[in-house]
């Protein structure tokens, strides 16, 4: 592992000064949990609000809520809202009644390992509980706990990641990984907002990532929001940019890294991990050690979600295709740790990822 050296104090004055960090995507308020509806963006900013855990786990589905931390986030909340339920209406017997519902949270989306963490984590809560106590308070200090530290693990991965980033460099970052996917700051954006406002990244392009254009629609608006400007290029144009000699780093999420660093994120972050090494630009995959699964192997255990063929065949719900032809639709890649340089967790930084690597980082606290 290898520790950059932390920001000085003047880039630390700095980081509290120009915090750009106003947008928050998951929130329990009143007694509900409220996701901001992603599929809105930007053209409406819209919170929806749920008091049942299917109706979480169908937001999780039909991707209201995305990003892998953001997804546990969320389902954390949403075991709030099983057990609360299941305790008004089964008495003692809530705990048995709480499983259908962890279930159906866990069955939303199959390759975001951070979804299983965080349901194993309030399962653990839900255990520790009597029978005859309404779990209410304890399971909500738990989810409230969980994006607490999801937070505060973004803003370290910030400051990890920005002190690998020479001043001056141009940035190229894929789908979202912000606020918008997290609990808040982010974690490859969260590189990008805490290296802009470091003076280390002067220009930061996006691609716009297809086929729910996250890019386009999520990553380019939650930066300007924040006040720095984004560049968008469509996924075919990547290339010929890391050809122009600007772009120093492509930097990227994950929602998946096995044992032997290998990386699940959005469709194709793979073939920019290839581009990256021909161009001799460096590749960096941020990412919370909760999305580390040290149960699999390599990236070839990894479970891919296919999603539905109309995403591709259409944008905004007009089909654009020809009448007659198929898709193939996968939601992510693996991307092998060979391809990448520098992996970014709150618990330090791995150059150059490998299998000893990864068990070193992560000890035994898998």
């Amino acid at each position: 592992m290898y520790a950059p050296q932390p920001f000085g104090c003047r880039e630390r004055l700095l980081m509290t000064l120009l915090d750009h960090d106003r947008i928050r995507a998951v929130v329990w308020r009143d007694g509900s949990l409220e996701l901001l509806d992603q599929r809105r963006l930007p053209q409406c900013e819209a919170f929806l609000r749920f008091n049942e855990a299917p109706a979480v786990a169908q937001a999780i589905r039909n991707m209201v809520v995305r990003g892998a931390p953001a997804i546990g986030i969320a389902a954390a909340y949403g075991v709030v809202l099983a057990a609360r339920h299941a305790f008004a209406t089964h008495g003692d017997d809530w705990q048995a009644a709480v499983r259908g519902d962890l279930q159906c949270l866990a069955a939303a989306r199959p390759t975001a390992v951070n979804l299983f963490w965080a349901l194993a984590r309030m399962q653990r809560c839900l255990d520790a509980l009597a029978p005859n106590v309404d779990p209410l308070l304890a399971l909500l200090a738990e989810a409230d706990a969980i994006l607490a530290e999801d937070i505060a693990a973004n803003r370290r991965m910030g400051e990890l990641g920005a002190g690998l980033i020479d001043a001056g460099s141009a940035v190229l970052t894929h789908c979202n990984t912000g606020s918008l996917a997290t609990g808040g700051f982010g974690t490859a954006l969260g590189v990008i907002r805490a290296g802009w406002t470091a003076g280390r990244i002067e220009a930061v392009f996006a691609d716009e990532t297809r086929p729910w254009l996250q890019g386009a629609r999520l990553t380019a608006w939650e930066l300007t929001q924040d006040d720095i400007p984004v560049t968008l290029l469509a996924e075919g144009a990547a290339a010929h940019l890391l050809r122009q000699g600007r772009v120093r780093w492509v930097i990227v999420g994950a929602d998946r890294i096995t044992a032997d660093g290998s990386v699940a994120n959005k469709i194709g972050t793979y073939g920019l991990a290839i581009l990256a090494r021909y161009h001799g630009v460096k590749f960096m995959v941020v990412a919370p050690s909760s999305t580390v699964d040290m149960a699999l192997a390599s990236g070839d255990e990894i479970p891919i979600e296919q999603r539905a063929a109309d995403e591709l065949l259409s944008v905004g719900g007009a089909r654009v295709a020809a009448d007659g032809a198929g898709a193939w639709n996968p939601s992510f890649d693996v991307t092998p740790a060979a391809l990448i340089d520098a992996l970014v967790t709150e618990r330090g930084v791995v150059l150059q990822p490998d299998r000893a690597k990864m068990q070193a980082l992560m000890g035994d606290g898998v």
